[in-house]
């Protein structure tokens, strides 16, 4: 890598990191009290799949450890988001699955969030977008 491109990755990163915190922090004071970036997160995830995973799948989802997973499953269980059971085929594992709790506190995150991300987007245009997120996805594939 030469010299410029080794300072191209660093402008492109140092964007990258840039506006993962600020959107973070964006999203922090909008989404309901007590919920966290990771818990909207897994009960979006969850209901987009429309289907019970086990702890291990979604830490393999999210690119966590099981036991940082398991810390977010536990508050998410606590607050009635979710419904963990045995998986009836194998005792040692489990599943999980989101509540109709977890449903309605997603829906409020979304109702939440949805005008900050609308915001930007308009703000950026349409078509800037569009042509945005393949190489977005590009990096996204390439880091995986």
């Amino acid at each position: 890598m030469t010299e410029d491109s080794n300072t191209l990755a660093i402008l492109l990163f140092g964007e990258i990191f840039g506006i993962d915190q600020m959107l973070r922090n964006r999203l922090g004071k909008v989404l309901p009290k007590g919920m966290e970036i990771s818990h909207f997160s897994v009960l979006n995830h969850l209901a987009w799949r429309g289907a019970e995973r086990t702890p291990a799948e979604l830490a393999e989802t999210f690119h966590v450890t099981r036991g940082a997973m398991t810390n977010t499953l536990n508050k998410l269980e606590w607050a009635g988001y979710i419904h963990i059971r045995p998986d009836w085929d194998d005792a040692r594992r489990k599943k999980v699955a989101i509540s109709p709790a977890g449903r309605q506190a997603r829906e409020a995150a979304l109702s939440q969030i949805t005008p900050m991300i609308t915001q930007v987007v308009e703000e950026l245009g349409d078509d800037n977008v569009r042509a945005a997120l393949p190489i977005i996805r590009a990096l996204r594939r390439q880091m995986n």
